[in-house]
């Protein structure tokens, strides 16, 4: 079957150009036009229904899939979500919530003409959706930064940025021996994007100030402690500790203050989940909100025609222990 990514190859033209062509939302030169016009000839390609009705309808919906799989956590995904209500009703936007997590999903919702956009988030590094995306032609944005993205549109955390700022603070603070507890193993197993790039960045960064560095999956529950208690039992020399899993934090913060009272501990978080978290060194901040605000002011800049940065990552910020 002939894809919109064949016709930008044969045109020699990006997905989104091909896309602005079908639908209409952005000038293109008529060169441009011709070429991919030709192209669509040539190969026999017939546009999605959602694609071909982008010029003459608008529902003012927005599809936004946000599967709640296995050792994600809630609250800090309803964060990214209420940012993009926030910042798509400002703009009389409506979302509609998808709970699936397969293409399949993002092809009733586009092919049935029910959303003019699309946003994915819990993406993986490898992300099957990915190639679903790119034939819709539908306007997209991801909340993660998956491989072989081409050219969709990514909005994220710059996960990989934090792990290097927090192995440059715990090298700072004088440590040779850290650890990173982080995402639960299934969110691993997954390949999950954010998950892999913060474990690449810590031990790149541990790797870069001369100290050494592990990384360690961590339960989203009390159960935490026990595997975070093992470690340090197994490892004495390890104290210092990026800490990245929200709900489990409470309860390890505090023991690791009781058990290792000179142990530094940095956590990755909102800021306002901290406030009341007793024993941190530092907080480097997740901006949820603000990385579902960023990513609707891109999704709405495609649907108006306008040019967008492929990638946006929204660098890392350290704040005292209670987010100060």
């Amino acid at each position: 079957m002939v894809t919109i990514a064949d016709v930008a190859a044969t045109a020699g033209v990006s997905i989104s150009t091909v896309s602005y062509v079908m639908s209409g939302k952005r000038t293109i030169s008529q060169d441009t036009r011709d070429r991919v016009e030709a192209a669509i000839t040539k190969l026999g390609y017939r546009p999605h229904a959602s694609a071909r009705s982008l010029a003459s309808r608008s529902t003012r919906v927005i599809g936004l899939q946000a599967p709640l799989r296995s050792g994600v956590d809630v609250h800090v995904i309803m964060e990214i979500v209420s940012g993009v209500v926030a910042e798509a009703r400002a703009n009389r936007y409506d979302i509609l919530l998808l709970t699936s997590d397969d293409a399949e999903g993002l092809s009733r919702a586009a092919g049935g003409s029910m959303v003019d956009a699309l946003m994915v988030l819990d993406v993986e590094s490898e992300d099957p959706r990915l190639a679903t995306l790119q034939e819709l032609g539908t306007p997209s944005v991801l909340i993660g930064l998956p491989d072989g993205a081409n050219d969709l549109v990514c909005v994220d955390f710059d996960f990989e940025a934090a792990g290097r700022l927090a192995a440059a603070r715990l090298a700072e603070l004088g440590h040779t021996r850290v650890a990173l507890f982080g995402a639960p193993a299934e969110v691993l197993d997954r390949h999950t994007s954010y998950a892999e790039r913060l474990n690449r960045g810590f031990l790149a960064g541990c790797a870069e100030h001369g100290i050494t560095g592990s990384v360690h999956p961590c339960p989203s529950s009390a159960d935490a402690v026990g595997v975070v208690d093992d470690i340090l039992t197994q490892t004495p020399e390890i104290s210092g500790v990026l800490f990245h899993n929200e709900a489990a934090l409470p309860h390890v913060a505090a023991h690791i203050a009781a058990r290792s009272p000179h142990c530094d501990v940095i956590a990755l978080s909102p800021l306002h989940l901290v406030r009341d978290v007793p024993g941190l060194t530092d907080t480097i901040e997740v901006p949820a909100i603000e990385i579902g605000t960023v990513a609707t002011r891109a999704i709405l800049a495609l649907l108006a025609g306008e040019s967008v940065d492929r990638m946006q990552l929204l660098p890392p910020r350290l704040f005292g222990p209670t987010g100060s």
